[in-house]
């Protein structure tokens, strides 16, 4: 009788044991989680309460356009030392607690749990709250990103596509927890990788990532305005038209103005909203021609220095290159 008391006991020891560790809520959310440390990011999406639709989505406080491309291996960072450390029922629902460290980030999330049925005998558990979360992604001065180092361009990504807003904000589902960076590595601009870590089921985590103007670019923009004023000082007219100098004279002219420019402007790019401005900077140019005197009569050959000042913007286009519009003319 003992011994059958004995093993009795031993077998519900045995199948409490089972249950925790691979049929109850926590084996649940350990499963999810442990898929996200192998980098199997389709399987993950598979499990009951995961995915989430764009219809569901417009339910919550997430935009129904949010992006599903880094729902993907290629986009997943490290996730390691997962431990469940609570387990406690709410009603019809259970509250998973795990720890685990993402990247070099510790972090802490709880997780819904509720249960869809039976399979045979054991339990078969869903997520009753999704484990994604989104990215708002606003990024300035760039249309091309990386998120863990996978590539997006952000004109494919937004629901308007290439007539999106720049400046209008990304939605981007990602998978929770998760750490992903954001980096910015073009021939225009460049931003430091910048992360953000995604610890809590169905948020909007607001990212903002403002570019700077990379030295080939600021290059590329000195030698376009280099071009414009040399263009602008072969014209033989007092009034360069379109140009940011010319010269006003009482007298008349006898000769052709002959325009050179002895100082031209050191260029410095800034960001400016989703593009580009090209900041007030000094050049002097130099003019050359004969003037008649209106008084007596007399010719006489004026050279001067003519200091002005360039500004100007620069509009990032859809085919990714850049438009340049020097400043207003000189009046």
């Amino acid at each position: 009788m003992v011994v059958g008391l004995l093993l009795v006991a031993a077998i519900g020891a045995g199948g409490a044991a089972l249950y925790r560790e691979f049929y109850s809520p926590a084996a649940f959310v350990q499963r999810y989680l442990s898929l996200l440390e192998e980098g199997r990011a389709a399987d993950a999406l598979q499990l009951p309460g995961v995915a989430i639709s764009h219809t569901d989505l417009a339910t919550t406080d997430i935009l129904g356009t949010a992006s599903d491309v880094l729902l993907r291996r290629a986009a997943l960072n490290t996730l390691s030392d997962v431990e469940i450390v609570d387990q406690r029922r709410e009603g019809d629902e259970f509250l998973v607690t795990a720890t685990y460290n993402a990247g070099s980030h510790a972090g802490t999330t709880t997780f819904r749990v509720h249960q869809l049925g039976w399979i045979g005998v054991a339990p078969s558990w869903a997520f009753a709250q999704s484990p994604l979360s989104v990215i708002e992604l606003t990024l300035r001065g760039a249309e091309e990103f990386s998120v863990n180092g996978f590539t997006l361009d952000r004109r494919q990504v937004a629901a308007g596509g290439i007539e999106a807003p720049p400046l209008e904000p990304l939605p981007l589902l990602v998978f929770s927890p998760g750490l992903y960076t954001v980096a910015v590595d073009t021939m225009i601009s460049t931003a430091d990788p910048v992360g953000v870590l995604a610890d809590a089921p169905l948020v909007t985590v607001p990212l903002n990532v403002q570019t700077e103007p990379t030295e080939a670019f600021t290059e590329t923009v000195t030698t376009r305005v280099s071009e414009f004023l040399t263009a602008c000082a072969q014209q033989e007219v007092l009034q360069p038209t379109a140009c940011p100098f010319g010269l006003q004279v009482q007298n008349r002219v006898t000769s052709a103005p002959a325009w050179s420019i002895i100082e031209m402007p050191v260029i410095s790019v800034v960001p400016d909203g989703a593009n580009w401005k090209i900041l007030p900077a000094s050049a002097v140019a130099h003019i050359d021609v004969e003037v008649k005197s209106l008084f007596d009569g007399e010719v006489t050959e004026l050279s001067e220095d003519v200091p002005f000042r360039v500004d100007g913007t620069i509009t990032i286009l859809p085919d990714g290159s850049a438009s340049i519009r020097i400043g207003a003319p000189a009046e």
